[in-house]
């Protein structure tokens, strides 16, 4: 008997250390007492436990609030920045639609002041081959675009048609090497020609050197060349070069025009052409 007792008195101190209170409760009813030796004494030793219990409880209740509440802030910035996305796409839209709208007001102001028919058009897509600066646009032999005809915008010239299908047609922009434009200076009405230089400014040729032309001036077309009509905006003169010796002057051109950022155009005849249907074998 003395034996159990010494291998479990650990347990029996512990549990009667764990009774204690219980059987004080149960006895005393709900006649209160003051905590005598041995009730404090249990009480300091499972106050700390409860404590930590407690700690452990409400940290683990916390957490899970505080991942619930994260979870929900998640989805809802997920949501926000979903919206945001949707409204920033529709700024951008509406933006791009002002600004196609605006350029369309333009092609049709400057198709009411001049006469005879102009045809509008998108540029749909661009020629990569460098030897052969052109671009396509949305208009063809069904629209009445034919080889020859001029391209322009509101701001200038652009190109000459040289290929035509029932929906489309190729347009050599003026920037091509082989691009030869019958030109004016605007203000002394001097004549020369505007020559495509394949990249940066066009350049001014055939201009003598006993013409008046200065930096700035505007150059228009002259309507010589049976392409373009008279009196279109080419660009202006920059890098003038008055050689002391020879027949000419040279000059850059400056585009109007920036060619690698058009998107809509009008097709216009010139004068001295027939508005009929291509040839067989030119298309």
């Amino acid at each position: 008997m003395l034996s159990l007792l010494r291998r479990y008195r650990r347990f029996l101190i512990v549990s009667v250390l764990l009774l204690y209170p219980l059987v004080a409760f149960l006895v005393t009813g709900r006649r209160g007492r003051e905590a005598n030796f041995i009730d404090r004494t249990v009480i300091a030793m499972t106050a700390p436990l409860q404590s930590g219990l407690n700690w452990i409880i409400d940290g683990v209740v916390g957490s899970v609030h505080h991942y619930v509440d994260l979870r929900d802030v998640r989805q809802e910035n997920d949501a926000l920045r979903l919206e945001n996305m949707q409204l920033r796409a529709a700024v951008q839209a509406l933006g791009e639609a002002r600004s196609e709208n605006e350029r369309l007001k333009q092609l049709l102001a400057y198709a009411e002041k001049e006469a005879g028919p102009e045809i509008p058009a998108r540029v749909v897509g661009v020629n990569p081959v460098a030897k052969l600066l052109s671009v396509r646009i949305s208009s063809g032999e069904r629209q009445g675009v034919y080889r020859g005809m001029s391209v322009v915008t509101p701001d200038g010239i652009v190109g000459q048609v040289i290929r035509t299908t029932g929906g489309y047609a190729d347009v050599a922009l003026v920037t091509d090497p082989q691009s030869r434009v019958g030109v004016r200076v605007q203000r002394s009405r001097a004549r020369g020609t505007a020559a495509g230089s394949g990249s940066g400014p066009l350049k001014l040729e055939n201009m003598l050197r006993t013409e008046d032309v200065e930096d700035g001036d505007l150059i228009i077309t002259s309507g010589t060349d049976g392409v373009y009509p008279p009196g279109l905006v080419v660009g202006r003169v920059a890098n003038l070069e008055k050689k002391e010796h020879g027949m000419f002057q040279a000059a850059d051109i400056l585009p109007a025009v920036d060619t690698m950022k058009l998107e809509e155009v009008l097709v216009v005849g010139s004068p001295y052409q027939e508005a009929a249907p291509m040839v067989e074998g030119t298309r």
